[in-house]
């Protein structure tokens, strides 16, 4: 595609899964400066409740300000009728659940791989518009996390194992290296996903960055780390650590850290990740490029838990339980130097203050049930959960 001016401002934008929680805050972003915005989403009640059309505040942010279409991107018609007329595709919708995603396994290739391989064909052989695709991948592609041995060299540890986890040591291990410092991962690290849903994260990212060039469409990838923020989904027991902590705290239900409590994630706040999709979606520079989206922070679990307790004021017990979860990872941070340099994203967040944002917005809503146990029994019934 030529170059013209270096952001383009391009009025039709669909966004699937638009009606979750990155997608319907970033649609409202997008009518703020102008654009036009369809969503499709099909209202899961994993995420949305029994009743999404009357009790979700994701969909009725939203409802009257965009066009909205209830449909599923495993269908190729609602895909058709969704399409029609638009000049960028943001494609959101996907199971997410990393635990999940090891027993739902026909589910998550269905949604994640199907759907995105259903668009592309599409987009190959049908008539239409578009001019750019964004496609949510996620810091999950990746596995663990980067290190620097004590040569100086980079590695990139294999998923643990339960050989030595059960003996109560997390900590990656890697042939022929004592002592590993981590690092930001970039993206130019090791593709290593641990879990169905990182492989299909990967497989989605590596369709459209290879398929969209090909066809005259430019693809652009953003790499999610942990997204979180007011609005996020309470309901959900399957994925958001802090939902799920949160959740348990408002019921007054002890919380249960995997592990040591000392595996860390980079949190980032939800504001930062939809002003980082926006410059994807508006800047030339994105097109055929993946980006990092984070904090550059690496933040422990007990940390998360102590400080969700300490903003909610509600003291509950607190058992670092050596217990673990097949396919999760130890740590991952993203290193953001890329998308820095070519787009001039820089976080406005810290951890605390978007925790601060995030347990304020929790206080003003209904305390959810707890259902955080039924997906752990899942899991053990499974033979994932240690």
């Amino acid at each position: 595609m030529g170059k013209n001016t270096t952001t383009v401002k391009m009025k039709n934008i669909l966004i699937t899964g638009g009606a979750g929680f990155i997608g319907s805050n970033l649609a409202l972003k997008l009518i703020d400066k102008g654009h036009k915005v369809t969503v499709i989403d099909n209202l899961s009640p994993q995420i949305h409740g029994d009743n999404p059309e009357q009790s979700s505040p994701l969909y009725r942010s939203i409802k009257d300000k965009v066009t909205f279409i209830k449909g599923t991107v495993t269908s190729k018609q609602d895909w058709l009728a969704a399409i029609k007329g638009q000049d960028v595709i943001v494609h959101y919708a996907a199971e997410t659940g990393t635990g999940q995603s090891m027993y739902e396994i026909q589910k998550y290739v269905d949604v994640n791989v199907n759907g995105t391989a259903i668009m592309l064909d599409l987009l190959a052989n049908a008539a239409h518009q578009v001019k750019k695709v964004v496609i949510a991948s996620s810091r999950s592609i990746y596995g663990e996390g980067k290190y620097i041995n004590e040569r100086g060299e980079s590695v990139y540890p294999k998923h643990r194992t339960s050989d030595y986890m059960d003996g109560g040591d997390f900590e990656v291990k890697f042939e022929g290296s004592e002592h590993l410092k981590l690092v930001g991962t970039d993206e130019d690290s090791k593709i290593h996903p641990s879990s169905v849903y990182g492989i299909t994260k990967q497989n989605q990212e590596q369709m459209i960055m290879t398929v969209c060039p090909t066809i005259g469409i430019a693809p652009v990838a953003f790499r999610y780390q942990n997204v979180y923020g007011p609005g996020q989904s309470l309901k959900n027991p399957y994925t958001g650590i802090l939902s799920i902590f949160s959740t348990q705290i408002k019921n007054g239900n002890g919380i249960n850290i995997f592990e040591d409590g000392k595996e860390t994630r980079d949190f980032v706040y939800i504001n930062d990740v939809v002003d980082a999709t926006i410059l994807g979606i508006e800047k030339e520079e994105a097109n055929n490029e993946v980006f990092n989206v984070g904090t550059g922070v690496a933040t422990d679990v007990i940390s998360v838990a102590t400080n969700l307790i300490k903003n909610y004021g509600v003291n509950v017990p607190v058992a670092v339980s050596g217990n673990y979860r097949l396919g999760d990872i130890r740590h991952n941070y993203a290193d953001l130097t890329k998308i820095n340099s070519m787009l001039g994203f820089t976080p406005k967040f810290s951890f605390e203050d978007g925790l601060k944002e995030f347990t304020n917005w929790v206080n003003t809503q209904e305390v959810e049930k707890d259902n955080y146990q039924k997906s752990i029994d899942e899991m053990k019934a499974k033979g994932l959960y240690k």
